[in-house]
């Protein structure tokens, strides 16, 4: 019984083993294993009757080539990474709307391409973590959200390592190749919008230590000093849990001191209006409130949410289009978008 299950018989000759491999599928065309791999392939150097022959049996014996061995001739691995670093922030979570507004874009348009995904959230643990994951052999390209604090990182590994790009702040010099938004643009889009509607007393919510997140910080600052105004600074987490511990404390300081907030999310900003409604401080007639993203759930708040828009879709294709022809070769520059105040109920 052992035997025949392992055995076959073609068009009543002895039997022969099963097809397992290229050599079993070239024994019984009666070709080399070599034309084999070539007809499977659909190489122009294997005649039409031979390959429609090759084919057949294969259809016959539902025979797949080995992937691996397949990807190991090309040297593709038909895999793209997309990597996640938390180097700042480590309790964020990849269920960060965010990460998931992005990853779903991006995972839309990589496997559109022929390529599948390999998703790595990673709390840097040494200088050369970018490093290990682009030398395993497992990746064509990488793709990063965001930049965290591992700017110095992603520069090692890109002065080697042509197939990375990033989505996050361009700084003029960098190695690493991004695209993104000019967030200092969007931090002046929400000081000038917050100012000219009267606002004087200026408050900024995020963390810093995040180069986007500085450079909207920065905008900000910056925009509100050329009108004669400052800024206070209330650090605040992207991890949730930490957020809200955040957000509760600054909501007391923001209904007595600040009629203008400016926060580096829209998930920050958003919490933000629970808090205050919490406190029933009313929005934005006491506080105008600005978000930044511009993700779905930013038009479904109540009031409904000002926020300054990056556009994730087409940043997103822009980031799949540009890894694709650094795959190919091509050296391509970094890619800055400019961003748009979408004005809605809370400011």
């Amino acid at each position: 019984m052992g035997d025949s299950d392992d055995r076959i018989v073609e068009d009543g000759q002895a039997p022969v083993a099963r097809v397992r491999t290229l050599v079993d599928l070239a024994r019984l065309a009666g070709v080399s294993p070599g034309t084999v791999s070539r007809a499977l392939a659909g190489n122009s150097l294997v005649n039409v009757q031979t390959r429609e022959k090759i084919e057949a049996i294969a259809r016959a014996h539902d025979f797949r080539p080995n992937q691996m061995a397949s990807r190991l001739r090309t040297k593709r691995t038909g895999l793209i990474g997309v990597v996640i670093p938390l180097g700042h922030e480590r309790r964020q979570h990849v269920s960060d709307p965010f990460f998931m507004t992005m990853l779903g874009q991006l995972a839309d348009l990589i496997t559109e391409n022929g390529y599948d995904i390999l998703l790595s959230r990673v709390i840097p643990e040494s200088p050369d973590w970018l490093t290990r994951i682009v030398d395993s052999g497992m990746l064509d390209g990488v793709l990063m959200i965001g930049q965290s604090d591992q700017v110095d990182a992603i520069e090692q590994t890109a002065a080697r390592y042509r197939p990375l790009v990033a989505w996050g702040h361009h700084r003029e010099g960098q190695l690493h190749c991004t695209v993104g938004m000019d967030n200092a643009a969007g931090g002046r889009l929400a000081a000038d919008h917050l100012i000219g509607r009267g606002a004087r007393r200026l408050a900024f919510l995020g963390d810093v230590r995040a180069p986007e997140i500085a450079a909207r910080h920065a905008g900000f600052a910056a925009a509100a000093e050329a009108a004669g105004l400052a800024v206070e600074l209330l650090p605040t987490h992207l991890a949730a849990d930490e957020m809200e511990a955040d957000i509760t404390h600054h909501a007391g300081l923001i209904a007595g001191q600040f009629d203008g907030v400016f926060a580096a999310s829209d998930m920050i900003a958003m919490r933000t209006l629970r808090a205050l409604a919490d406190r029933a401080i009313a929005v934005p007639a006491q506080v105008a409130i600005i978000g930044f993203d511009d993700l779905p759930l930013a038009s479904q708040t109540v009031p409904r949410l000002t926020t300054v828009r990056q556009d994730i879709a087409p940043g997103a294709a822009t980031m799949v289009e540009t890894l694709f022809k650094r795959m190919a070769g091509a050296d391509t520059p970094s890619t800055i978008m400019q961003p748009t105040l979408i004005v809605r109920d809370s400011a």
